[in-house]
């Protein structure tokens, strides 16, 4: 197996996601404390939380916790679940079950890295870009040219990160048809369902909807939970689900205990923090949408479907990577540039940043991205 290349996300963030001041690309709602979260449980979760046996768990994850997850969807059962240190351990291991050499995948473009580096480094892979043209939606009719005779599994993610997309059902339909009709797997990123901007619907899980679908989620994003270290990947494929196990045990073996007791806390009150994340969300849009209004001879922005990041287009003469550079070591501004999102697959945009608005206190952010702006001329 090739080796993989440096994340670049990662890499970036090793540089700078402690040590900027203001962290305005987070991709995550906004977190909380341990006893905030406690405080949402029952005495007897309380309990069982400070008395938790700190010994191996099952590989497949926590029982209760995955009768919980079920609950997110329509149509799983326990045993469609299986739990994941964290999404891109879910990522990772789907990928290297479903695909081997020889075999050919279709990835969306921009995309979180390891969804087409990964499969990138067992087979060949094809990308498709979403269409900016098109508020940011996904050509079937593209998705249907790339398709090989030898094509095994199509990777999506709405709402997508970076552009915050949620895919037309009706082409979100024509996309499940279409890998039914070849028998193709469709690997569906679902961290950010939950977050809609504007009462935009949203789509059905994509485990729920075709017999080949992996729906992946995770506490990280939309519960604003990444300490937790807690995803799942919902399957109707059992057999596909079993594989995954096994290939869990070369690597995390199982979640920590103390993470499942307290994700079954966060999700049994799913709706009470999504409700909570989506208020702040739209709050924080307020205020973005005023500063780049004030400065609209420099950005482009585009209103997100759902989630909580946007890929503005900056028209700035000296181009949005000098611009992220030049805002970050003089301003302690974080946003992630262009060359961040760039794939190996086709063309993405040069001239666009991922900007975030699900954390509490983005004001202070603004302001200081609103003196740069007036102190540089701009």
């Amino acid at each position: 197996m090739p080796a993989l290349p440096d994340f670049k996300l990662e890499t970036y963030f090793s540089k700078w996601e402690f040590t900027a001041r203001y962290h305005m690309t987070a991709s995550d709602a906004q977190s909380m404390t341990m006893d905030e979260l406690l405080a949402m449980g029952t005495a007897a979760q309380q309990a069982a939380f400070n008395s938790q046996w700190l010994g191996y768990t099952e590989t497949f994850g926590d029982p209760e916790l995955r009768e919980i997850i079920t609950g997110l969807y329509e149509q799983m059962e326990p045993a469609d679940i299986l739990c994941f240190a964290g999404a891109g351990e879910g990522i990772y291991i789907a990928m290297h079950v479903l695909l081997e050499k020889g075999d050919h995948a279709i990835v969306v473009t921009p995309n979180y890295q390891s969804a087409e580096t990964v499969p990138l480094s067992i087979c060949e892979a094809s990308g498709v870009a979403l269409d900016p043209a098109d508020g940011w939606s996904l050509d079937i009719g593209a998705v249907r040219a790339a398709i090989r005779p030898n094509t095994k599994l199509i990777s999506i993610n709405f709402p997508h990160n970076p552009t915050g997309k949620i895919l037309e059902r009706d082409r979100f339909d024509a996309l499940v048809e279409l890998c039914r009709e070849h028998g193709i797997w469709l690997f569906s990123d679902e961290v950010y369902r939950g977050l809609s901007i504007d009462g935009k619907p949203q789509l059905p899980a994509a485990a729920d909807v075709y017999e080949r679908g992996l729906s992946l989620a995770v506490t990280s994003k939309a519960y604003g939970l990444p300490g937790l270290r807690i995803g799942w990947i919902a399957c109707r494929d059992r057999a596909v689900i079993s594989r995954m196990e096994r290939m869990k045990h070369y690597i995390s073996i199982c979640n920590a205990a103390p993470s499942e007791s307290l994700a079954k806390i966060a999700l049994q009150n799913a709706g009470r923090i999504l409700e909570r994340n989506n208020r702040l969300v739209a709050g924080n849009l307020s205020q973005l949408k005023a500063l780049f209004e004030e400065f609209e001879g420099l950005f482009e922005w585009y209103t997100p479907d759902g989630g909580c990041v946007g890929y503005p287009r900056y028209k700035g003469a000296d181009g949005v990577e000098n611009f992220a550079r030049n805002l970050v070591e003089s301003a302690g501004v974080l946003l992630l540039p262009a060359s961040i999102y760039r794939s190996e697959l086709n063309p993405t945009p040069d001239n666009r940043f991922r900007i975030g608005f699900g954390r509490a206190n983005i004001e202070e952010g603004i302001a200081a991205m609103r003196s740069y702006l007036l102190r540089n001329g701009q």
